[in-house]
């Protein structure tokens, strides 16, 4: 009789755990489900964006493209000026030689730049 409850609490303890597994399992893929489908929801939140934008503005590219084969004429403003700025040999080094610092300083420490936006929703 103790070989029968032994066999019984093993296969208990057994049935348990992959019951546990099995639903941690589905709860991660719900959740990369989930939050694949937010950054699709995102990234068309952001094409409409764009797209009403660009309706407002009546600034599509067919649109300036046409404007563009009519021949409109398109006139730099007066007060352009072009700005022409030279470089020496040895600037132009000292510049190069600052920025392999900065990479080897920031290779040493780990520091990495890392720009993050978010969209606001309508």
């Amino acid at each position: 009789m103790k070989t029968h409850k032994f066999l019984w609490i093993v296969f208990s303890v057994t049935l348990f755990s992959l019951v546990y597994v099995y639903q941690q399992t589905e709860i991660f893929r719900l959740g990369y489900l989930g939050q694949k489908k937010l950054n699709a929801f995102q990234d068309l939140l952001d094409k409409n964006a764009l797209l009403r934008y660009n309706i407002e503005k009546n600034a599509s590219l067919v649109q300036i493209g046409n404007r563009l084969s009519e021949g409109d004429t398109f006139q730099m403003p007066d007060t352009y000026r072009l700005v022409r700025s030279s470089y020496s040999p040895r600037n132009l080094r000292r510049n190069q030689q600052l920025a392999k610092q900065e990479d080897l300083l920031s290779r040493l420490f780990g520091i990495k730049r890392e720009a993050q936006a978010k969209t606001i929703g309508r």
